[in-house]
């Protein structure tokens, strides 16, 4: 029995979190929805929302963990696709402006909340963004063999830009959204050059030094 309910209680958070994410929009975000029609959208009470969440905030905060799971999880996927034979930066490209294009209220979320006014989402959101380019470096750093503080740049610039086309993309038209993911590709393709030259300056400086 008391695992039935279990199973329901996890059921019931589930629909809240799926209701707080159904209800943002461009006009809308976390900081406008309202526990009422949240938990009206889920099929509960309001007073049952309490089972669930202390309030409003730790439902946000759980919203912020999962947008940037969902996103890490994602990425995963598309390198994947890359060990499959596939480019590095068009796969990665091409799996970002999907997420964008499949999860719109996920990514405006920690889009949102990495500059929002809660401290707290703000951190949040943040650590999030910041386990994604971690795991970006430490890819980076295999697949090319580079020292650890190149690939961290790189994946920091990387993600960095892919953010911020992907805020702008938001607006866009198809048309205009395929011009700007190509644009982007063309970028970090030039960035990549960049951290070769500078991966193959430090190698050359170490062998140097050692000699």
């Amino acid at each position: 029995m008391a695992g039935i309910r279990a199973i329901q209680k996890e059921k019931t958070r589930r629909a809240l979190v799926d209701a707080a994410f159904n209800q943002l929009s461009a006009e809308k975000s976390f900081s406008n929805l309202s526990l009422r029609e949240v938990a009206r959208e889920a099929g509960i009470a309001p007073t049952s929302f309490y089972r669930h969440f202390s309030d409003m905030d730790e439902l946000g905060l759980e919203m912020v963990d999962e947008a940037g799971l969902i996103l890490r999880q994602l990425m995963r996927q598309a390198r994947k696709r890359i060990d499959a034979g596939g480019s590095v930066i068009s796969v990665s490209v091409d799996t970002f402006f999907e997420f964008i294009t499949n999860s719109t209220n996920v990514f405006r979320l920690l889009l949102r909340e990495s500059s929002g006014t809660s401290q707290a989402f703000r951190t949040a959101a943040a650590r999030e963004i910041k386990h994604f380019v971690d795991e970006l470096t430490e890819y980076i750093a295999h697949k090319h063999q580079y020292p650890q503080y190149i690939a961290y740049v790189q994946a920091e610039g990387i993600v960095t830009i892919v953010f911020t086309a992907g805020a702008n993309a938001l607006d866009m038209s198809k048309q205009e959204r395929e011009q700007l993911k190509q644009r982007v590709i063309l970028q970090l393709r030039m960035m990549a050059k960049g951290a070769d030259f500078a991966a193959q300056k430090e190698k050359y400086a170490h062998h140097k030094e050692q000699k």
